[in-house]
């Protein structure tokens, strides 16, 4: 799909529902791509508002407004982000977000050893969307190694509203599930979703 396709169906995902934060980050993610950097950065400010917990807007943020110049709200968007991550246990995210503030000659904010500070219960789950154990699906939703990461890291709460967003998707996007293409674009989206 071309860029500026891709840019106006998510445009009009965020139109449509402003309350999705799904939205505003994939397009705040296309806009970043095609360097549209002051677009991108007021979308992801926008899914940072309804969702504070995703540290990977953080990090497309730092990025946005490092293209636009502005270091110093770059530094501390990339700090934040590294608690959010650290406090969800986002280490791939925490790692990158650590890596541009050492690059900018930042200090790097204290964080906690890798793994989540509360521990699941028995029936539970450490839910990386929410960041807090909740109760474990009852089985893989898909027989896959995503429905896995799923079953190992997702609270059922945060998997129903992940299929009422994949029902959005499908819909906004017009994506036909037979067609593999599709089929991987919905599950990037899950994915970004549920912060896996």
């Amino acid at each position: 799909m071309a860029d500026a396709a891709r840019i106006e169906q998510f445009r009009k995902m965020a139109s449509d529902d402003p309350t999705n934060e799904l939205a505003h980050f994939s397009l705040g993610k296309a806009l970043l791509d095609s360097g549209d950097y002051q677009a991108a950065a007021d979308s992801l400010r926008r899914a940072i508002g309804l969702n504070a917990n995703i540290s990977k807007v953080y990090q497309l943020l730092g990025q946005a407004l490092l293209k636009l110049g502005d270091q110093p709200s770059a530094i501390a968007t990339f700090t934040e982000g590294v608690g959010v991550a650290d406090r969800r246990g986002d280490l791939l995210n925490k790692n990158d977000m650590l890596a541009c503030l050492k690059e900018l000659g930042a200090p790097a904010p204290e964080t906690k050893p890798t793994g989540p500070a509360v521990v699941a219960g028995e029936g539970e789950v450490f839910c990386r969307r929410c960041g807090r154990p909740g109760p474990k699906l009852e089985k893989p939703p898909f027989r896959s190694a995503f429905g896995q990461e799923i079953y190992h890291n997702t609270c059922t709460k945060c998997w129903k509203d992940a299929i009422g967003m994949g029902t959005k998707v499908i819909n906004e996007l017009r994506l036909p599930m037979a067609d593999p293409q599709a089929q991987k674009m919905w599950d990037q989206h899950i994915r970004e979703f549920l912060a896996l």
